[in-house]
């Protein structure tokens, strides 16, 4: 095939499909390429996820547009390896989403009327996700729930299958009531496994905690993470301009400086 489409920069997706398929060839292709399947492949995909995620969390709109370009290769890249085994191909993916799309939108696409909300589309989106799912033999409240997802994100999703047949507490104080009591079990754990056990538990109830506060956990957590860099960023840079680094101060400073950038945030936020 000519290489006029590899270097069209309008080429678009046929023009990635066959890039992929080139880096695949078992002749000509790249050898780093060619060793991967699809679980050495499935991590990068995880990966690029949480990129566009972070792009969209820092609002870089032009980094955003990288990112999920990135993502788009990842599935570009498993469908290559699928079209290779035989069992489908990228154009196979993309009417399997449109049809899925279609058949969970009867409102916009077919006969129903779209005079609903919002809350009434979730609970039909539900009703749909089910009916598949009885399609698929899949017949337990918790089937389906991928093994895959990032553990955070799996607690919530299996918490709120659960909740759906009545498995939930109905009051948040009563969340609140168990965070305590696994942490006062952690406390009493006396050896590793059973301290592994219970900071698990303890994880789990606090993804349930998030959901009765309709709080995104992992957004919460992206959050944290972010202002203890900015914190600890302050600190470094309190020490360099003394000409001194974190391994030359002790812990007590450091908090001291902790102090100091909580408030300049504080200082930051009520001036805006």
């Amino acid at each position: 095939m000519s290489d006029d489409l590899i270097h069209n920069p309008k080429g678009g997706m046929p023009r990635l499909i066959e890039i992929m398929r080139r880096l695949r060839d078992p002749d000509t292709g790249c050898p780093w390429d060619l060793e991967q399947d699809f679980a050495s492949i499935a991590p990068y995909t995880i990966e690029e996820a949480y990129e566009v995620a972070d792009a969209i969390e820092r609002q870089d709109w032009q980094e955003l547009k990288g990112e999920l370009g990135d993502l788009l290769f990842q599935s570009v890249f498993h469908a290559q390896m699928a079209s290779e085994k035989g069992l489908f191909g990228f154009d196979e993916v993309a009417d399997t989403m449109s049809d899925k799309m279609v058949a969970r939108h009867p409102h916009v696409f077919g006969s129903e009327s779209n005079a609903k909300s919002a809350d009434q589309q979730t609970q039909d989106w539900e009703k749909i996700k089910a009916d598949e799912r009885a399609a698929k033999a899949q017949q337990g409240v918790l089937d389906g729930v991928a093994l895959g997802l990032p553990a955070l994100l799996r607690a919530v999703k299996l918490q709120k299958r659960a909740a759906r047949v009545g498995f939930d507490w109905p009051e948040t104080d009563q969340v609140l009531d168990k965070v305590a009591e696994e942490m006062q079990e952690l406390r009493e754990a006396e050896d590793p496994q059973h301290q592994f056990e219970e900071f698990g538990d303890l994880l789990f109830v606090m993804a349930n905690l998030a959901r009765h506060l309709n709080i995104d956990p992992e957004a919460a957590l992206r959050a944290a993470n972010g202002k203890f860099t900015r914190r600890f960023e302050y600190i470094e840079a309190e020490l360099a301009r003394q000409g001194r680094s974190p391994q030359q101060s002790d812990l007590a400073e450091m908090d001291a400086l902790w102090d100091a950038a909580k408030a300049d945030e504080a200082a930051t936020k009520s001036n805006s």
